[in-house]
């Protein structure tokens, strides 16, 4: 059996353990680490913009729009007063909302958002939840980067630029804190077949005129094909980060992880 199956694959590692993991709902990489994160004995918090119904009676979720700052205001404090903080942090909320049709088509607007989004909703959340960790000399920080950091397409400029942020930031980050006990590291997806990720393969099935299969094809091929023939499942990317915030990754700090089935060939 694979660790993805075996219930008592490092079960109770995690034991006693509190964690965030912010945007951990709607069926994407955000709810498998939730999942593979409280299979692992954790007490784990997660977040998003709108309550889902089954978490409506949740004490384990906060309702907050991570790229504001009162959003992120609102997240620390309530972890703070309710939890005194949390020993590891994965900060997995991105995503673009650009228009098509490259950087003229792309206002101040759009690039705020991504930046907003994609690399000051982290900054915040770690300096919010850095103290207790600090104060108790251990914590673990995950930051959910992007392959696409590597190569940014014409639509995606103001995303993949974030993204390269986030990493540069976390190195950063990684070196300061390492030898006050904290570990910091990054995750880089690649194609991650997610609930929107299907939701925007059927849209380019109907534009294209081909069916799912096809559509997927067709994004595999602009990435200029999968080495290993498949999409990443979010079951796979949560599974290397319940590693790095294990203390099986104890001595691996300022890394980025790349999990993408090979898209990425250079060195």
């Amino acid at each position: 059996m694979t660790a993805l199956t075996n219930k008592s694959f490092y079960e109770n590692e995690l034991d006693g353990k509190r964690v965030l993991v912010t945007g951990g709902t709607k069926g994407g990489i955000g709810e498998a680490i939730v999942k593979r994160l409280t299979h692992a004995g954790a007490t784990v918090i997660t977040t998003a913009r709108k309550t889902p119904d089954e978490m409506k009676m949740s004490d384990l979720f906060i309702q907050a729009d991570i790229s504001t700052p009162d959003g992120t205001t609102k997240i620390v404090t309530d972890i703070l007063e309710r939890f005194g903080g949390v020993d590891i942090l994965v900060n997995n909320v991105g995503g673009s909302s650009a228009p098509t049709g490259g950087v003229l088509a792309q206002s101040d607007s759009d690039w705020q958002f991504a930046f907003e989004t994609n690399l000051f909703a982290a900054v915040r959340l770690d300096r919010g939840l850095l103290p207790p960790m600090l104060k108790q000399g251990y914590g673990v920080i995950v930051h959910v980067s992007s392959i696409q950091r590597r190569f940014p397409g014409e639509n995606t400029m103001a995303y993949s630029a974030a993204k390269a942020a986030l990493t540069n930031y976390s190195k950063g980050l990684a070196t300061e804190l390492a030898p006050k006990g904290i570990r910091v590291n990054t995750v880089a997806p690649g194609f991650t077949e997610t609930k929107a990720a299907e939701e925007l393969m059927m849209r380019m099935a109907e534009n294209l005129g081909t069916d799912y299969d096809g559509a997927r094809q067709n994004l595999m091929d602009s990435l200029g094909g999968i080495p290993i023939g498949r999409t990443a499942r979010p079951e796979e990317v949560a599974e290397l980060v319940a590693f790095l915030v294990s203390d099986r990754s104890s001595y691996i700090i300022g890394a980025e992880h790349t999990i993408d089935g090979g898209i990425i060939r250079t060195i």
